[in-house]
């Protein structure tokens, strides 16, 4: 949600970027400027205020809460409480897949057994979690950073282990378009970050093409679910063998 400040803040750049001085929007607002300067430096004023200021930049209060709300920080990791929430409903974590996705509304509905109320209900349950931010008509803007990554040991994780990791790998990764690698070896412990690197740069590659793609018809894109892991392992039927 946005504060007071936030839309302060965002109102200075408005005002440089309209080539505004305080002398201006003092003659705007039929204050003193040294008024002004005082209220632009707090940073807390009333809404009232604001208002009046979004008038003289020719500025809708509800375009710069927009601007604020799209100036936030993504989000890189959910809380443990957030991706609880998540998987406590089925139906929610499908949501919350799809609009990882960036599925709209229509599409969810279309695709799944959910009719359009209880889409909303789930999209609003999403926007209270943090996961996105609705906007009218049904659209909404995505809360996640593009690197967003499910807690490595959290709940979301978790319930991927228990309840589809055997679902995902007992396909046979063999239709065009897949592949499944298993590749082992010892390199340097220095080196394991790079490798690392390198992986989670296709995973920003295949997230970037997502976005790109999404001008294309539905029927010239295909569902995909890339899974990327690395780490220092050994299969504990081998480790038991050692001596």
């Amino acid at each position: 949600m946005s504060t007071t400040a936030d839309l302060v803040s965002t109102l200075k750049l408005e005002l440089k970027a309209a080539g505004m001085t305080y002398a201006d929007l003092a003659k705007a607002l039929k204050m003193a400027e040294s008024s002004v300067k005082r209220m632009m430096a707090r940073g807390d004023m009333p809404l009232s205020r604001i208002d009046a200021i979004c008038r003289a930049l020719r500025l809708d209060f509800a375009e710069l809460a927009r601007r604020v709300a799209d100036a936030q920080p993504l989000l890189q990791q959910l809380a443990p409480e957030q991706e609880r929430a998540v998987v406590a409903d089925k139906k929610l974590l499908l949501c919350a897949i799809c609009v990882l996705s960036q599925w709209t509304l229509e599409q969810v509905t279309a695709a799944y057994r959910l009719d359009e109320a209880q889409a909303i209900r789930y999209f609003a349950q999403l926007d209270r979690i943090g996961i996105i931010e609705l906007r009218p008509l049904n659209r909404y803007r995505l809360k996640l950073a593009k690197t967003f990554r499910w807690r490595p040991h959290g709940p979301v994780m978790n319930y991927f282990r228990d309840n589809a990791l055997l679902d995902y790998f007992s396909g046979g990764f063999d239709a065009p378009g897949e592949g499944l690698l298993l590749v082992h070896g010892s390199i340097g412990r220095s080196l394991a970050p790079a490798f690392l690197e390198r992986l989670q740069r296709v995973a920003q590659d295949f997230a970037q093409q997502h976005q790109s793609d999404q001008k294309l018809a539905q029927s010239e894109r295909e569902g995909y679910t890339l899974l990327l892991a690395m780490r220092s392992w050994e299969f504990a039927a081998f480790t038991r063998l050692r001596r």
